[in-house]
């Protein structure tokens, strides 16, 4: 496969999980973009979306001028910082989906970011909340249900918080 195929498979398995979670996830709580990048994603979950709340998380802001949140809405800093302060001011299960792309092309060092962000993003997600995630997490009160999904495997990972 292509870089070129890979990133379109990338992109589509990301479409369609937003467009399914989207649907899925309960009619309250916060919904929560952790890497706003380009502001692709972003953009695309407040279209899904109107009138959520949707917090983005980004450690340097350089996203596309249209896609950046309102004021009050765009978490700057780093995200071992900036989780705890949010969780502390909106409260542990607020989020009903919580999207996160972050990977590098360091695969150790994603898979210990990704490890040490499990109980931070863990905290967040309310009963029956949905992280999508490009990488597996280790979230014990969350079961991974990216095989129901129709992605393929290791493309994507879903998680559903239990209880």
């Amino acid at each position: 496969m292509t870089r070129l195929e890979s990133a379109i498979r990338r992109l589509t398995a990301q479409r369609d999980l937003l467009d399914w979670a989207s649907r899925a996830i309960s009619p309250t709580g916060l919904v929560l973009e952790v890497g706003l990048g380009n502001g692709r994603t972003y953009d695309h979950l407040r279209s899904r979306l109107p009138g959520r709340e949707i917090y983005a998380f980004e450690r340097s802001p350089a996203a596309h001028p249209d896609c950046y949140p309102p004021e009050g809405y765009l978490i700057v800093g780093d995200l071992f910082e900036t989780l705890p302060s949010f969780t502390e001011r909106h409260g542990h299960g607020s989020a009903a989906l919580i999207h996160i792309d972050i990977g590098t092309g360091d695969e150790d060092l994603n898979r210990r970011v990704a490890l040490r962000l499990s109980p931070l993003l863990e905290a967040l997600l309310q009963p029956g909340g949905l992280l999508l995630g490009d990488r597996v997490f280790e979230m014990p009160s969350c079961r991974n249900i990216s095989s129901q999904t129709g992605v393929p495997e290791g493309r994507y990972f879903v998680y559903r918080r239990e209880g």
